[in-house]
């Protein structure tokens, strides 16, 4: 079983609706999960070191849940440690022509993670983050709008502007013990439909810097903060496209094969949240 925070009200696309704590088994072919009371919500966090995790753009509900499912049964984390995956609606049928927009529900969807925080999480004993893609823009929101320290931001495969954590999300970075990033230059996604649909979300965001490349392509703009923790260029000769990052779908049985690209991030977010020395891979 896993917790799923969800923001969604439609399966595909959708408005945003404040977030919703769900329960169930996310890798069923037939989704179905029940809803925790609003409530109940305090009891299920309290002690916890809560680690809250996202997928990118153009994720329905049902490939999120599986993906978030899957990875949430491989990390095994043990008690009083717990992961929540969060489900959001970045998902369109042209991902190019509306990724831009969906900057928009991401930072929607981020302001109301952080009043969810403050309101049914302040019991929590510590919060971390961790995404892909586009969901880094969903974190860094939510973590710069936040009262208490963030103990760990684990950003993969970031969507997002390299210089995002010195000017954009300064605050962000300024609010996290630690701060952890994988990017990879053989992302076809993030080297050519990035290029093309940021220049326009440049336009509509004036904290936007203009062409600049890809968090989860180049890595942070050095000097990186002290908080910004190396690794986190995945070597060439490794080949992480950008579905690399998380488990495929439709979800496969664990343990995964061995020549599975995913567990070594998932690995990697694992050794980012509990605080352990970082390597890759």
């Amino acid at each position: 079983m896993t917790y799923f925070l969800s923001f969604r009200t439609r399966n595909v696309g959708g408005a945003v609706a404040d977030p919703v704590l769900l329960q169930g088994d996310g890798t069923a072919p037939s989704l179905a999960l029940s809803i925790i009371p609003s409530a109940a919500v305090p009891a299920v966090v309290a002690g916890k070191n809560l680690l809250l995790g996202t997928h990118g753009f153009n994720v329905s509900m049902q490939r999120g849940a599986a993906q978030l499912g899957t990875l949430d049964r491989y990390l095994g984390l043990p008690p009083p440690n717990l992961f929540i995956a969060m489900l959001w609606p970045g998902d369109a049928w042209l991902p190019i022509v509306d990724y831009p927009f969906e900057g928009d529900v991401a930072l929607d969807c981020g302001r109301r993670l952080a009043a969810f925080c403050e309101s049914a999480c302040h019991v929590a004993r510590s919060l971390s983050f961790v995404s892909h893609s586009l969901g880094a823009r969903l974190v860094l929101e939510a973590v710069a709008d936040l009262a208490r320290e963030t103990q760990s931001v684990c950003v993969t495969a970031g969507a997002i502007n390299g210089d995002c954590l010195t000017a954009e999300y300064a605050d962000a970075t300024a609010n996290a013990a630690r701060v952890s990033v994988l990017a990879s230059r053989k992302d076809r996604v993030l080297k050519i439909a990035f290029r093309i649909g940021d220049p326009i979300a440049d336009l509509l965001h004036d904290d936007h810097s203009p062409f600049q490349p890809a968090l989860g392509y180049s890595g942070p703009v050095l000097p990186a903060p002290p908080s910004v923790l190396a690794p986190w260029q995945i070597g060439d000769a490794d080949n992480y496209d950008h579905g690399s990052y998380l488990p495929t779908y439709p979800p496969q049985p664990l343990p995964p094969p061995p020549a599975a690209p995913w567990p070594k991030v998932a690995d990697f977010m694992k050794r980012a949240f509990l605080g352990q020395t970082q390597t890759w891979p």
